[in-house]
């Protein structure tokens, strides 16, 4: 970009290059080498009047940030599901538009739930680790077993998009399909999914549990919360490591309470506690659901359609 005067958007974290392209030729966009940080954000726009903002989490803007940029600013796009990294009443209060991609990720996301679950159940670490170092010894039927995914029950904390993604998914193998939200879905969205009333319900119930809500205020996993699962239960979790006491968790693994855990998400990313790595029943990946090529696209590129709608003089077409 040679020419900041006509400049429409700054493109603050790192984007595939299709999705770079675009913005550059469709919005003459300086796009970021590098990530960018709140306070960075808020200094260039300030020095170059840009109208939009395409953020990630390290250039996530909060209230003291939101209150810095220039009346010039018009919308705050986000590439992802969630914006937890985001100040959304502050934005508002500015007459500030804040968009996300609720559906880019729910494929993809979904894809790599169920996969965790295969993985925590079938104990894929561990027959990974051993074909690493060598093989070298032939197990019996009564060494190294998983457990079997077909015929347990599934439950479900958050029966949204990638919720009931999911549960189709799940349905394929064979598993039964429970869940809770703050409210019933319609019934022709459960799909034969059975609606219980709260976590409190559900979790003695749930044989292998998955959480797909949103983060942020206290863990709904904590201590307690593990008890209630049956002994031998799998747990997982591709949503937010802020639903999740891991104190709780490890110790839940620890004792054999737990089977497994399938893991993709962190309270402290990406510094994870390092406890995990040492338990065997643990299935770590480091916050890759969303990590293909088709989906990280279509998440820039649902940032930019908001983008685009909004400089135009129209409504977002995902507002927060």
């Amino acid at each position: 970009m040679s020419d900041r005067s006509s400049l429409r958007l700054l493109v603050a974290r790192r984007v595939p290059e299709a999705v770079a392209s675009r913005a550059r030729s469709e919005f003459n966009a300086f796009v970021t080498e590098s990530e960018m940080d709140s306070d960075s954000v808020v200094d260039f726009c300030r020095e170059n009047g840009a109208p939009a903002v395409l953020v990630g989490k390290k250039s996530g803007l909060q209230a003291e940030h939101i209150a810095r940029l220039p009346d010039t600013v018009k919308i705050i796009a986000n590439a992802s599901a969630g914006f937890d990294h985001m100040d959304v009443a502050a934005a508002r209060e500015r007459g500030i538009v804040v968009t996300n991609a609720p559906d880019a990720l729910t494929e993809c996301t979904a894809d790599f739930a169920m996969f965790l679950i295969l993985a925590a159940c079938r104990r894929a670490s561990e027959y990974e680790r051993i074909m690493r170092s060598g093989w070298g010894k032939s197990f019996g039927m009564t060494e190294m077993l998983g457990t079997r995914v077909n015929g347990k029950t599934l439950g479900i904390v958050g029966f949204g998009r990638i919720g009931r993604a999911v549960a189709k998914r799940a349905k394929g193998f064979g598993m039964r399909i429970i869940y809770t939200d703050i409210q019933r879905a319609p019934e022709a969205l459960e799909d034969g999914a059975i609606y219980c009333s709260s976590l409190r319900e559900m979790l003695p119930q749930s044989q292998v549990l998955t959480l797909h809500v949103p983060g942020g205020g206290a863990p709904i996993m904590a201590t307690e919360e593990f008890g209630l699962l049956p002994t031998g239960a799998v747990f997982v979790n591709a949503a937010r490591g802020a639903l999740v006491n891991e104190d709780a968790l490890f110790d839940a693994l620890k004792s054999k309470h737990l089977f497994a855990a399938g893991l993709d998400v962190y309270r402290n990313e990406p510094n994870v506690d390092k406890r995990f790595a040492d338990l065997e029943n643990v299935f770590l990946t480091p916050h890759m659901a969303s990590a293909t090529i088709e989906t990280r696209d279509q998440m820039g590129f649902t940032a930019l359609d908001n983008v685009a709608a909004v400089l135009a003089g129209h409504g977002a077409i995902n507002p927060v």
